[in-house]
């Protein structure tokens, strides 16, 4: 079992930035990463990074957000830079170890226009 923690969800207000942590119980061999879903909407794909650095961004993030890791620290990164209202959603963190899926409890991010 993976037990995963986010923090640094909160309000900011658009074109600010918002760093999302996520702590794992133990490493993650495969890929982490973030999802979003907002109210009344699915949970899509934010970012994704496999344990080599390798990274993935949904289009309307990319050049906005950047994904990171420490596979040392057993955690995965969200900086979001130049926020917008559209970024408004609960954050979830997401881990694949052992063919298996983790996710976290979700941390809310409201961006204000």
């Amino acid at each position: 079992q993976v037990q995963l923690v986010e923090s640094g969800g909160g309000l900011v207000q658009a074109g600010g930035s918002l760093r999302l942590s996520c702590a794992a119980s133990r490493t993650i061999s495969g890929i982490m990463g973030w999802y979003r879903q907002a109210p009344g909407k699915q949970r899509d794909m934010v970012a994704s990074i496999t344990n080599t650095g390798s990274t993935n961004y949904e289009d309307s993030v990319k050049g906005r957000f950047t994904i990171s890791r420490d596979n040392a620290k057993n955690m995965v990164y969200l900086q979001m830079n130049r926020v917008e209202p559209e970024d408004t959603a609960v954050y979830f963190c997401n881990a694949v170890s052992r063919a298996r899926n983790y996710w976290g409890q979700g941390t809310q991010v409201t961006v204000s226009s």
